[in-house]
């Protein structure tokens, strides 16, 4: 088992009182798995991925991590100075491996986000695709056992995202990683997950969770693929009538 949520409670203290965010979570993740959460806005997806990555303590319930946690968000977070090669292999720098071994290891990752073109461009210099590519690829360098993705491809296009869940779709196959996604985006979920772990309004509970069981690699025009989204909208539609 990657991760074992047994029992997660978390409230926040407001000006009007506590106010309950997440209440008795329960879930298994196996390694290598694919896990999308989604639900309403407000229902604790991203507060759950902070209590699995540590950035947030849970009031009562534990958390069992087997292995080294990645964490994926939706800014990319770079450094503006820096060109995307020294990005990149920024974690390896902190690291202090030998030279000539992060270069090998950078240039590995470039051209598994397809960025090789790129390692000596500066950000600015990059579309909001590229730079969630370099995310992706100095996330991933540092050879993570579980990827936590909150909402990485939300501010983007129609277009750039569809690319980049054949992107991920690939490199998940590639690199066996245990994948906890939040999104709000039904049919992204769909897309990229083994499961789709429905959220009902808060206070945050398991509400129903979706087996995918289609062939890889999906794109959102699937016949399938929207037959089961529009199954979890149904289960979500009225969880948002609730907000």
């Amino acid at each position: 088992m990657r991760l074992r949520i047994r029992n997660i409670r978390k409230n926040f203290k407001t000006k009007n009182g506590s106010v309950c965010a997440l209440d008795n979570i329960n879930l298994d993740i196996q390694p290598g798995e694919f896990v999308c959460l989604v639900g309403p806005s407000g229902c604790g997806k991203s507060t759950l991925l902070n209590i699995m990555a540590g950035l947030e303590k849970q009031d009562s319930g534990r958390i069992k991590v087997d292995g080294k946690i990645g964490l994926m968000f939706q800014e990319p977070a770079l450094f503006p100075w820096l060109k995307v090669k020294d990005n990149v292999g920024f974690g390896l720098k902190i690291k202090k491996l030998e030279k000539q071994k992060q270069e090998k290891f950078i240039d590995a990752h470039l051209k598994m986000v397809h960025l090789q073109n790129f390692a000596e461009s500066y950000p600015h210099e990059l579309s909001g695709g590229m730079k969630q590519r370099v995310a992706l690829a100095r996330t991933l360098i540092l050879n993570p056992d579980i990827l936590l993705m909150d909402e990485p491809f939300a501010a983007l296009d129609a277009q750039t995202r569809e690319i980049l869940y054949k992107e991920l779709q690939n490199i998940w196959q590639l690199t066996k990683k245990t994948v906890v996604f939040v999104t709000h985006n039904v049919r992204e979920a769909v897309c990229l997950g083994d499961r789709v772990v429905v959220f009902s309004a808060r206070p945050g509970r398991i509400k129903k969770i979706f087996d995918v069981d289609l062939s890889r690699p999906r794109d959102l025009g699937n016949l399938e693929l929207i037959k089961m989204s529009n199954k979890i909208m149904d289960v979500l539609k009225s969880e948002i009538k609730e907000l």
